[in-house]
């Protein structure tokens, strides 16, 4: 009997070897679809032959059979051992620092500092969470809180430990962030994109119509800024004291003044100028495509309202940032005063300051950037007691496909979510810094892809093509960092 059960395993080895051989043939030919190739490893990795049984002792065969039990690490004794990071220039979001959380169990947690933001935010609170368990999220992060500064980027350092530790404890117990908010409304994440401007009109035309048709973008956004009206006179008053209508970005006087303190007006020459343009951009797109506008430049409520009113009949989805968010009582005002959508948020940390403009409805939409607003649940909070409110929410997003995904995983579980900005629908190698750990599309004709089965975030670094990217200033790659470990101040914040 022993005799004719070897002569089985001679044969059934000799067959498992000719099968082996062609399973990976197919997965080394270019041809093989992705889903066939995942599902042909998992075949080449989960079966438990005859052969491979009669050949083990009780306790391989039993570890062979549980194999596909989800054991990935054991929660209860995860400890954080390391916060490293790596610097990459994406082009249009900037540079943009990449967080990541190593355990005492081999899975590590990704994160991001805002876009422009700065890596020793977050590295200044590593003393403050190394030993700790990771799965204790909402503790660490009450523990860090203090640290976010007033928003927009020095938050980032807190919201990059945030973003990293969900994926941590996504990838500890086996399921994806969004199931860990309570579950999601939603499988696929409605995307919007600027409109790319050009003055040659055919081009700019052939822009959008990419943007639609080849990318499949169900929502744009359009900048309206006085900077067009450079040059043409008549159409602004008090610009040539500040050099010109120019860009309300870098270190120049116009652009650090706040939008009250300016004394700039449009007159109504300059009004009918902005209202074209808003036209012309309405008669390519048509009216069944959402429009937002954004980057007005900065002058007060009072020509804020003008410019509202001016554009009004154009049904704009929102009018963006007109003031600073702070201004709770002038946004009221606005709000108030025009039909078209007001919307602010991108700068806004943390969910108390959302809440007066939720309980003052002084903007229609919300607009938190969740690298800055406090990371995934503070923002799925946010969202939450704006829905109680009446308030919508849309997101605003710039930066890496890391914390692109936190966003999905929020927007996933958001009942008012309107739409996720992408601020990288040109930028080729922009998707390939990551690889999605289920094999789906990170994008996909304008929508994101939630991961339906996916642990974490749901996806892994490609760390050829960071390589690539890397800050030439800075070129650390994941490198340990004990320069941050030693904890040389006083936290408490009472007596």
């Amino acid at each position: 009997m022993k005799s004719i059960i070897q002569q089985i395993v001679a044969a059934n080895k000799a067959d498992e070897r000719v099968q082996a051989a062609a399973i990976q043939a197919e997965i080394n030919n270019p041809a093989t679809k992705p889903d066939r190739r995942n599902f042909l490893k998992k075949t080449a990795l989960g079966g438990l032959s005859l052969a491979g049984m009669m050949g083990m002792g009780i306790g391989d065969t039993l570890a062979q059979a549980t194999s596909q039990v989800n054991r990935s690490s054991n929660p209860a004794d995860l400890k954080i051992t390391d916060v490293r990071y790596a610097v990459v220039l994406t082009g249009t979001a900037g540079r943009c620092p990449i967080i990541r959380i190593d355990t005492n169990q081999g899975i590590y947690g990704l994160g991001e500092v805002r876009d422009g933001g700065d890596e020793r935010y977050a590295l200044l609170l590593k003393s403050r969470i190394l030993g700790q368990n990771p799965c204790n999220v909402e503790q660490i992060f009450k523990s860090i809180q203090q640290f976010g500064g007033s928003g927009p980027r020095q938050s980032g350092g807190v919201v990059s430990i945030e973003m990293a530790l969900w994926d941590l404890v996504g990838k500890a117990y086996g399921v994806p962030v969004w199931q860990l908010l309570g579950g999601r409304y939603r499988d696929k994440v409605r995307l919007y994109a600027d409109t790319p401007e050009d003055k040659n009109m055919s081009v700019f035309k052939e822009n959008v119509r990419k943007r639609i048709k080849d990318q499949g973008f169900t929502w744009l956004k359009m900048d309206l800024s006085i900077g067009s009206l450079e040059g043409k006179k008549g159409s602004t008053v008090n610009t040539a004291f500040w050099g010109g209508a120019g860009s309300q970005w870098g270190n120049t006087p116009y652009a650090l003044t706040e939008h009250a303190f300016t004394a700039i007006q449009i007159t109504d020459k300059g009004l009918a100028e902005m209202a074209n343009i808003v036209e012309t951009v309405r008669g390519i797109v048509g009216y069944e495509i959402p429009v937002s506008s954004d980057h007005y430049g900065h002058f007060d409520l009072n020509n804020s309202i003008r410019l509202g009113r001016a554009v009004e009949k154009y049904r704009l989805a929102w009018l963006e940032d007109m003031v600073p968010w702070f201004r709770t009582e002038q946004w009221k005002t606005i709000t108030n005063a025009l039909e078209t959508p007001t919307i602010t948020g991108e700068d806004i940390y943390y969910k108390k300051d959302f809440e007066k403009l939720v309980d003052n409805h002084a903007v229609d939409i919300i607009h938190p950037d969740l690298a800055t607003s406090g990371g995934i649940l503070q923002t799925k909070k946010i969202g939450d007691y704006a829905e109680e409110g009446g308030v919508a929410m849309a997101m605003h997003f710039a930066g890496t496909p890391i914390s692109f995904m936190a966003n999905v995983h929020c927007a996933a579980a958001t009942q008012n979510f309107l739409a996720l900005e992408h601020h990288s629908p040109d930028s080729a190698w922009w998707p390939t810094m990551v690889k999605t750990t289920d094999g789906r599309k990170l994008i996909e004709k304008g929508y994101a892809n939630v991961p339906s089965l996916a642990p974490g975030l749901g996806i892994e670094l490609n760390e050829e093509v960071m390589k690539q990217h890397l800050d030439p200033k800075d070129n650390s790659f994941f490198r340990p960092t004990p320069e941050w470990n030693e904890k040389r101040s006083h936290d408490r914040l009472w007596s």
